[in-house]
């Protein structure tokens, strides 16, 4: 986001000319001696008092030379009065880009503290059109469709049914992209991801915390950005996979929360970025779209997720497992997975149905922003 501290809004900014003509009054100083002074035209005098004619680098250090007053005043000066007047016309160029900004979130934006808090009037919600390009990192809604709504040219939907609102997931990638700016991670080494595969997986049995913080670092390991951002409204995406800046992110949304759900999805963005190594496809999942997919790309990432999670090797035995709570702790303890993650491949595979009271088995996470 934009440095408030660097940035000038003053109320009302005067003309630099209205400085020089207090200096003329303290120095008795008429505007046709100015001009000979200078040596300019009269009328070229009048304008720079009357703030049309701009001061030049040139202007003022023949200001500071017949005023003694320094060059770098007159030009700080006359910056500021410029950038008002710039300001002043983006200010009223704004009106035109309010459907732009009502197009998108808002208040799941809000929410997530992307964009100022208040209610959204009309005139709220133009002052809101600043804040919507600093965050996209654009300079007009031209710029954010050139550089956003064309990227969906690269969308691989899972739903595409369902993920069609392209201002929302375009603000979902972007705060993704901006936590993956700070991160630095060595070049991509897709053997090393692949090895470390058993690792992450042993992971389920631990707190969402340790799960937060090692995935992040075995994928950093592995030349992978991982990062986790809240589910947006609208969206419909519970991860993504796609190259950025020359390296594979991963970005999980955890939509619903659930172990089993996440664990699958984190798996199946790992597939693509190992099988599916485009560098221009963005892989947008839905973990609620399951089988449905006819993606040939999204049916091999869920087999590579399931096999994963549960190698074909164990896939008869849990065919074979006795559905009570105590069956499922102890197998799932015996094979290193998460009892809830067992159950949610009961009900994928259609043994358990949603509602059972083994559901009570999975975990909710939070969010897991720290690494």
């Amino acid at each position: 986001m934009t440095n408030e501290a660097l940035r000038y809004q003053p109320v009302e900014v005067s003309p630099p000319g209205d400085t020089l003509r207090d200096l003329m009054d303290e120095r008795s100083l008429s505007q046709a001696e100015l001009s000979r002074r200078l040596g300019r035209p009269a009328q070229a005098v009048n304008e720079i008092l009357a703030g049309k004619k701009e001061i030049t680098e040139d202007t003022a250090i023949e200001l500071e030379r017949v005023l003694q007053v320094p060059a770098h005043f007159w030009l700080a000066r006359e910056a500021q009065y410029r950038e008002y007047l710039a300001r002043g016309r983006a200010q009223h160029a704004n009106k035109s880009a309010v459907p732009w900004v009502r197009a998108f979130p808002l208040k799941a934006m809000q929410a997530a503290g992307i964009l100022p808090s208040g209610r959204l009037t009309a005139g709220f919600v133009e002052s809101l059109v600043e804040p919507m390009l600093s965050f996209f990192g654009v300079a007009s809604p031209e710029g954010w469709a050139a550089q956003y709504d064309q990227l969906q040219a690269q969308f691989r939907r899972a739903r595409p049914d369902a993920q069609t609102d392209v201002a929302a997931i375009t603000a979902w990638l972007r705060m993704g992209e901006i936590q993956a700016q700070s991160r630095e991670v060595p070049p991509f080494d897709a053997a090393k991801l692949e090895g470390a595969l058993p690792i992450m997986r042993a992971l389920t049995v631990e707190d969402a915390a340790t799960i937060g913080r090692e995935l992040t670092r075995l994928c950093a390991q592995a030349g992978v950005v991982l990062v986790f951002v809240p589910a947006l409204q609208g969206a419909h995406v519970s991860g993504v996979a796609r190259w950025l800046h020359g390296r594979p992110l991963i970005q999980l949304s955890l939509l619903g929360k659930w172990n089993d759900t996440f664990w699958f999805s984190f798996f199946h963005e790992v597939g693509h970025v190992l099988k599916h190594q485009s560098r221009r496809a963005v892989y947008l999942d839905d973990a609620s779209s399951g089988n449905h997919t006819t993606s040939p790309d999204e049916l091999e990432a869920n087999r590579f997720a399931s096999e994963v999670l549960l190698p074909p090797a164990l896939v008869n035995q849990l065919s074979q497992l006795a559905l009570t709570e105590a069956s499922v702790k102890t197998w799932a303890a015996q094979i290193g997975l998460h009892p809830g993650i067992v159950v949610g491949q009961l009900q994928h595979r259609k043994r358990l149905p949603w509602a059972h009271p083994l559901t009570k088995l999975k975990a909710r996470y939070d969010i897991l922003t720290k690494a």
